[in-house]
């Protein structure tokens, strides 16, 4: 088998891994993880709270965060989904309820994964405590997104380097504005 079916092939098969977990605290807590990160709720009232009870340095965060989501969402739902056409995974695959409510978008790559991360790590780049702690939501969304059948673990991943990608930019982007206006 070659190297492009030993991945695919793996993919599927954490794919029906993930969405076969049983813990009743996984069934409890993901949707309602799920829920939050619908339309970046969650992000966008960890930067409301950011910026209003952090100060000068919350401001900041929050101001990142939500840039580097922007530009992650934009670069994967704008860009990612229209590029490539690829279905979810298999109903037959997901033994749970959930499976019903997936978007009908191209599967790659995880926009919700793109903005998590986007904004988590562009936040830990300017406050490391406050994006310590978004980045447990951030890794619940990710795995949520496997468990319900909307991505495969590689739209996932594709979608945190999208988002790490986008917060890297974000936070050199200042610099390389001041930059070309001085030159």
């Amino acid at each position: 088998m070659g190297t492009w079916e030993d991945l695919r092939e793996n993919d599927h098969r954490l794919t029906r891994r993930v969405a076969s977990w049983r813990s009743p605290a996984a069934r409890r807590v993901l949707p309602a993880v799920e829920e939050a990160a619908q339309h970046t709720k969650l992000w966008w009232g960890a930067a409301f709270v950011m910026a209003t009870a952090g100060g000068w340095r919350g401001r900041r965060a929050a101001a990142a965060g939500v840039a580097a989501m922007a530009v992650a969402e934009l670069v994967s739902n704008g860009v990612g989904k229209q590029l490539w056409d690829r279905r979810r995974p298999p109903k037959e695959w997901i033994p749970h309820e959930e499976v019903h409510d997936r978007p009908d978008s191209s599967s790659f790559p995880s926009g919700h994964t793109a903005a998590a991360v986007g904004f988590t790590a562009a936040v830990a780049g300017v406050w490391p405590s406050a994006g310590a702690l978004c980045a447990v939501p951030a890794v619940m969304v990710a795995c949520e997104r496997v468990h319900t059948g909307a991505h495969y673990p590689s739209d996932v991943a594709v979608g945190a380097l999208i988002g790490l990608t986008a917060a890297a930019l974000t936070h050199r982007a200042p610099r390389l504005a001041v930059r070309a206006a001085l030159s």
